[in-house]
């Protein structure tokens, strides 16, 4: 049974089954918040409410079904959650997947249904709390970015355009939100050990027939390589904390191996140049 303390902060949290969320309802839950942590499948918060027992913070998290594509949910569960707990402090958009495959063998759906997680169902989730926000002119709203969301690789067209477009979109809600006591972030994490690439990249195969063979293979090989060898995850989960706690956070937190080194370089450096190193690593031999 969840416990809701007066003056407890609440955190309601997207895409909380794994990964991310699930690694970031833990740490809110022992940093002393409420955590509403949501997910498509509720079948999948055993995992989740298992390592909070472990924990000792099961009475601190609240379970709840939400697919952030069904507009339903939504209307359904914001409301459902606010009347419970008395408020929203902080939202955490965190679901998400990352699809790949080179832009003419990628189905337009597979675009689509990218966009409708990573984008569409962030806007529609952050839309519905807003209004609660606005009025208590207070509020935190995290976007789960990427560094795919500042810097493009070939190969990963539909997640880093729809990682482009929650940059754009959170730049401007920031500036709409700010004269409203509410703080737009967005968190960039690079590469991680979690199920994302495994979850957004099943169907990124090799066909030999493909004019894009040597690339993708060389693709799958990369991100092999980073699923064994990514930074630890709980390093995000922190950063998140911390930035749930700042009156005034910035707009911006990158964070991982050398993710402000490539921010960086892509604006010191001429283009040409950038696009010479990436495509020579994807593919050495043309």
């Amino acid at each position: 049974m969840t416990f809701h303390t007066p003056n407890q902060p609440v955190v309601f949290i997207t895409g909380a089954s794994g990964g991310f969320g699930l690694l970031t309802s833990l740490a809110c839950a022992e940093a002393g918040y409420l955590v509403v942590a949501s997910m498509r499948d509720l079948s999948k918060s055993e995992n989740l409410m298992e390592q909070a027992r472990k924990k000792g913070v099961e009475a601190s998290i609240a379970c709840i079904r939400l697919d952030v594509t069904n507009q339903e949910d939504i209307d359904s569960a914001v409301p459902e959650v606010i009347n419970r707990f008395d408020a929203i402090d902080v939202l955490i958009n965190n679901a998400g997947y990352a699809a790949g495959g080179f832009t003419e063998e990628v189905p337009l759906e597979a675009w689509r249904e990218q966009f409708e997680t990573n984008l569409f169902g962030l806007i529609a989730v952050t839309k519905a709390v807003l209004p609660h926000m606005r009025k208590r002119q207070d509020g935190t709203i995290i976007n789960l970015s990427s560094i795919s969301g500042r810097m493009a690789l070939p190969g990963l067209g539909p997640y880093a355009a729809s990682k482009f477009a929650v940059e754009g979109f959170s730049e401007a809600l920031r500036l709409e939100m700010l004269p409203h006591g509410v703080h737009v972030v967005l968190v960039e994490p690079g590469s991680y050990q979690t199920d994302i690439w495994s979850k957004g990249m099943s169907d990124f195969n090799v066909d030999l027939e493909s004019p894009y063979s040597e690339e993708t293979e060389t693709l799958m090989k990369m991100v092999s390589h980073i699923a064994k060898t990514a930074d630890d995850p709980e390093e995000v989960t922190r950063l998140i904390v911390k930035v749930t706690q700042e009156n005034n956070p910035n707009l911006r937190y990158p964070v991982g191996k050398n993710v402000k080194t490539m921010t960086r370089l892509k604006t010191l450096l001429p283009w040409r140049w950038l696009e010479h190193m990436i495509l020579k690593k994807i593919n050495p031999r043309k």
